[in-house]
């Protein structure tokens, strides 16, 4: 489209727009001037490109190297502190570990879940026999 064409279109639907809401509305002479020129400036801006926003890098809500501890896990984005990092992420800001660690900058080995937990849950599976094949004799 040209510049004529897009003014052109502005004029009408800012006409249109004017039309409807003095039909429905009691505007003096002298805010109809403000009116028109509002709404004609509310069309242009919303021609006009983005301004694009700086990519800001986020703050944490702890330092990553004092957000794991034996008993739980602060997640970074709330500081929240949690034994199971992944449901949270996911459900709290539709995160997936790997989004996660991109986000914050994190190693590939950073726990998701608290390292006592980890160990506690490790040793309930062993004691029930998974991990095992059932009928060998490996005791």
């Amino acid at each position: 489209m040209t510049d004529t064409t897009d003014q052109t279109l502005v004029q009408k639907l800012t006409a249109q727009i004017i039309a409807a809401y003095v039909k429905n509305n009691s505007v003096s002479e002298q805010d109809l001037g403000d009116l028109i020129g509002k709404v004609k400036e509310a069309f242009v801006s919303l021609a006009s490109p983005p301004v694009p926003v700086a990519d800001e890098k986020p703050t944490p809500a702890v330092h990553p190297k004092k957000s794991v501890f034996p008993d739980y896990i602060i997640c970074l984005e709330d500081g929240k502190k949690l034994k199971l990092l992944r449901r949270h992420l996911k459900s709290a800001y539709g995160l997936t570990p790997q989004a996660y660690r991109e986000r914050w900058g994190l190693p590939t080995e950073y726990p998701m879940v608290a390292p006592n937990y980890a160990k506690h849950r490790s040793s309930l599976a062993h004691k029930i026999g998974l991990g095992h094949r059932r009928g060998s004799d490996d005791s």
